[in-house]
């Protein structure tokens, strides 16, 4: 028998009555009822609520003991009270009246709570992280992944997958974020990077003649946090296949995410043919690439509109006729919403830097005419027009938005997800998935001035690649696919370039000299002139999709360790200084940067 348990905490019902047991467990709370004392023991199961009267010796020892102090506790098994039930708990219906109690740790004064589910500082949660995995809300969630994972797993090996390991040290490449150098005792003055993903590694897999690879793959990348990212590592379902076109990892990209969306949630899934929405329209339609389907607001373009004389808007008209957009949000039946709703939405988009949107509402006497701060300002006939186009009806209000594409794409993009989230038109019990096809290969970097890579520099381009005009890059397309749940991107993936010539050719237009690339991609260009499968894959992020199932908002919510904001590991006191001869070993010297 093992000394510390009999059972573990969520295991004891009506069956153990009068059986005498062994308990470990951290003190979740205690109750004092003057004469009893009940105390609630914790583990990773569950709870069991334990009493001890105050005739036994022990009642002064538990009295005294700080919650989260981890306790061995045997005693016996006896139904509870009628009317002090929890049917909350598995173990709601007994509890167990304490004969003796050993503490095996005493807590100190604890700096949060582990009883309730309040809410915390989150620098301080995360430097007491294992306090705050005690929380039964974060304990499920980190179960939750674990579950996922493993749910994944075994689902990749059904399909046909096996899965390989790939190097973690590796060569620095331009794969668009910063890399996690680790400088070489070995080979003085050189540097590994730790990989931003198994990129270049899973293509040469499929070259090595492996047909189906996938991986649970750690990577690493020096960029800032979001609440959708995690600073410095992440995991994801990393996945490659051979002799594959688009259609057929899309195939067995749906078959995963329904079946493990349909296992881990009981929300519906809008539809499990997902549609496929070419970036150019979703970028027209929602103003981004990663579109919430669950929300029916569509942006329309009206910039011609403002040509006409029987608009009188001399504001947008001037911008308009320096080169500026006219793009608008259509509100379905909004006439009886107060203005305060309408002044909000205005006050809100300045805040987010905009300039602010625009109003009004189609009303109809005799005539169409525009109620509202604006409304004025358009004559029946343009009115008319807008509706036309806008797909509006009397009834219906429209904000409005002026400037250039990436502005106004910017505005509408959040602004159609605030209108549709006040206005209650967002089901949060439905998955809407949707894949953004037909990429540009490249796209001009504002900066610089200079035609870059859009996306992923490894991607076969659309069309019969012996017609491709190089002359005309921004019209390449690319076979890059991002898959969308929710607004939330969870991957990007792409059939890949397998033909060095055409890669040197795509890599020269984004200025790469042949021994640039030969240098940077040494070990893929080689591999690649030896016979090379077409091969394509996608990786969905593990972090992102936990975020969805656990219905949280922010990525560090379902990591074990997670970094803050400043990429530091407040409870390992991470990063750190290291000793001088540990950098006299690597032949490296720090220098402070002055601010």
């Amino acid at each position: 028998m093992n000394k510390y348990r009999t059972h573990n905490l969520s295991e004891l019902t009506e069956k153990e009555i009068d059986r005498e047991v062994i308990l470990s467990g951290w003190l979740h709370r205690k109750r004092d009822h003057g004469n009893l004392l009940f105390a609630d023991l914790r583990d990773h199961y569950g709870i069991t609520q334990c009493v001890i009267e105050n005739n036994n010796k022990y009642f002064n020892l538990l009295e005294k003991t700080k919650p989260e102090s981890v306790l061995k506790i045997e005693g016996k098994v006896v139904r509870r009270s009628s009317g002090t039930e929890n049917s909350e708990l598995k173990t709601g219906k007994i509890e167990v009246a304490i004969n003796k109690i050993e503490i095996l740790s005493d807590a100190k004064e604890l700096p949060i709570p582990v009883f309730g589910e309040q809410d915390y500082p989150e620098d301080l949660r995360l430097k007491y992280r294992f306090l705050d995995l005690r929380r039964e809300e974060m304990h499920n969630n980190i179960i939750l992944r674990s579950e996922v994972i493993s749910f994944i797993r075994s689902e990749m090996l059904k399909l046909g997958f096996l899965e390989y390991q790939t190097p973690i040290l590796t060569s620095s490449s331009p794969e668009g974020a910063r890399d996690f150098l680790v400088p070489s005792r070995l080979n003085p003055g050189k540097f590994y990077a730790l990989p931003q993903a198994p990129q270049q590694f899973k293509q040469l897999i499929m070259v090595s003649g492996f047909d189906k690879y996938f991986q649970i793959a750690p990577c690493f990348r020096d960029e800032d946090a979001r609440a959708d990212r995690s600073p410095g590592e992440f995991y994801q379902l990393d996945l490659e296949m051979s002799f594959v076109e688009q259609k057929d990892v899309f195939k067995v990209v749906e078959k995963l995410m329904v079946s493990l969306f349909k296992k881990f949630s009981n929300k519906k899934i809008l539809s499990e043919k997902f549609p496929q929405i070419p970036y150019k329209e979703s970028l027209q339609k929602y103003g981004t690439d990663k579109p919430d389907l669950r929300n029916p607001l569509l942006i329309y373009e009206i910039t011609n509109i403002f040509s006409r004389d029987d608009v009188k808007f001399e504001i947008f008209k001037k911008l308009v006729k320096s080169g500026s957009k006219v793009k608008a949000i259509i509100t379905k039946q909004t006439k009886d919403k107060p203005r305060s709703f309408f002044d909000n939405i205005d006050k809100w988009a300045k805040e987010q830097g905009a300039s602010g949107l625009a109003y009004f509402t189609f009303e109809k006497d005799k005539q169409i005419s525009g109620k509202g701060p604006v409304g004025k300002f358009f004559e029946s006939g343009a009115l008319s027009e807008i509706m036309k186009v806008c797909k509006a009806e009397v009834g219906d209000s429209i904000f409005l938005a002026c400037g250039n594409n990436k502005e106004i794409d910017k505005i509408l993009s959040v602004a159609r997800n605030k209108i549709a989230r006040d206005l209650n038109l967002i089901d949060e019990n439905k998955f809407a998935f949707c894949w953004i096809t037909d990429y540009p290969m490249f796209e001009i970097d504002e900066k610089n001035n200079a035609i870059v890579f859009s996306h992923n520099p490894f991607s076969m381009p659309q069309g019969d690649i012996n017609k491709l005009d190089f002359n005309k890059p921004l019209e390449i397309k690319a076979f890059q696919y991002d898959i969308v749940c929710n607004g939330v991107e969870l991957s990007s993936g792409a059939i890949r370039n397998h033909i060095p010539e055409l890669m040197y050719k795509l890599f020269s237009v984004a200025g790469y000299k042949k021994i640039d690339v030969d240098k940077k991609f040494s070990g893929m260009i080689n591999a690649l002139s030896f016979g090379a499968p077409p091969h394509g894959g996608i990786a969905p992020g593990i972090d992102r999709i936990v975020m969805l199932l656990a219905n949280k908002q922010n990525i560090r919510e379902v990591t074990l360790f997670p970094m803050n904001q400043n990429a530091q590991d407040l409870m390992m006191q991470a990063p750190s200084e290291v000793e001088l001869k540990q950098l006299k070993d690597l032949g490296i010297k720090v220098e402070n940067k002055k601010n």
